[in-house]
Parts: structure tokens; sequence; C-alpha cells
């Protein structure tokens, strides 16, 4: 896993990839590592912000079955954008999201943008 981390990240080039802007990682900075003479670049960490920080447009009721990157493909557009829904509803990981039945999950804007019906 390190040495995909690492290819992606672009070791060995003037300067690391950066992630697309629809990525999670978007805006995260890399940082280096010297140690036992490698150099290792690595994300910092990604904070996940406050689910207020987020314009609600409509909420998802989780039914049997349901799949965080099929109800991102849905409301998104964009099956990959599911860590936005996990963002707004101040989950970590996917399955936290869809794990319990008749859950309402925020389906917002991206982080910052005001309207929606909240805001």
């Amino acid at each position: 896993m390190t040495d995909q981390l690492q290819a992606m990240l672009g070791l060995g080039s003037a300067a690391p990839r950066s992630f697309p802007p629809t990525s999670r990682y978007s805006g995260v900075d890399t940082a280096t590592l010297e140690a036992e003479g490698k150099t290792i670049i690595y994300l910092r960490r990604r904070f996940v912000p406050a689910p207020e920080r987020f314009a609600l447009l409509q909420e998802h009721v989780v039914s049997d079955g349901d799949r965080l990157d099929n109800i991102a493909a849905h409301y998104l557009g964009d099956p990959e954008m599911f860590w936005r829904i996990c963002d707004a509803n101040g989950v970590m990981r996917p399955e936290e999201a869809t794990g319990t039945i008749g859950r309402r999950l925020r389906i917002t804007l991206p982080e910052g943008i005001p309207g929606g019906i909240d805001g």
C-alpha cells in the first residue's frame, strides 16, 4: 500500500501530483520524512469538517441494500463523491452511513457553499 501511495504522489518527480478537485484529498498538503536513508512522501492529516458547514439540499432515508456509492451517483452524479455524504453526516466510513435502515442522510452542497434549504 505504501508503494502505491508513493507512486500516486509522484515520489521521485520534482513535485508530488495533486489530487483532482473531486477527491476528498484535494488541497491536502504532502510532507516528507527521511527514514533509514529513504525519503517518504505522505499526506498530511485531513480533518473532517463539521456537518454544520454543509448547506442541506435534501435528505435520503436509508433502505435495505442501499450503498453509499449508488446514493452518491443518484444525488451527486458521481459515485466517487460518496465521501461528501460521509463528511456531511459526520461519518468516517461509508458503511457507517448506510448501516442503519431508516437513517436520514443529509445530501448537501460542498463544504462552505451557502444555499440549500437550511441556509
